[in-house]
């Protein structure tokens, strides 16, 4: 039964990447919301941006870079605090056992 369900998950995954590559009609360009909303907002009459950023980066890439090693970082505080506290249970669990 688990290796049925898996090889449905992974035709799943293959087919949700592949689709964006083989369907025509949905275009190359990728933006997310961030990039939407500030264009229209931009775009709209009478726009006055009223501050400054301290810091831009150089280029897109290296905003992504930032962004990447930015979710880097929290991905793993997240990952230590959840494997401190299960450390933390399992201990507590082996002596309660004892």
């Amino acid at each position: 039964m688990a290796i049925h369900r898996s090889w449905w998950l992974s035709a799943a995954a293959i087919a949700i990447i592949a689709a964006p590559l083989v369907v025509p009609g949905l275009g190359g360009e990728f933006k997310g919301s961030d990039d939407v909303g500030s264009d229209a907002i931009t775009r709209s009459p009478g726009f006055q941006r009223w501050i400054r950023p301290i810091w831009e980066p150089p280029s897109d890439e290296v905003e992504s870079l930032l962004f990447a090693l930015q979710a880097a970082i929290g991905a793993g505080v997240i990952g230590y605090v959840i494997g401190r506290r299960h450390g933390a249970r399992q201990r507590d669990d082996d002596v309660a056992g004892r």
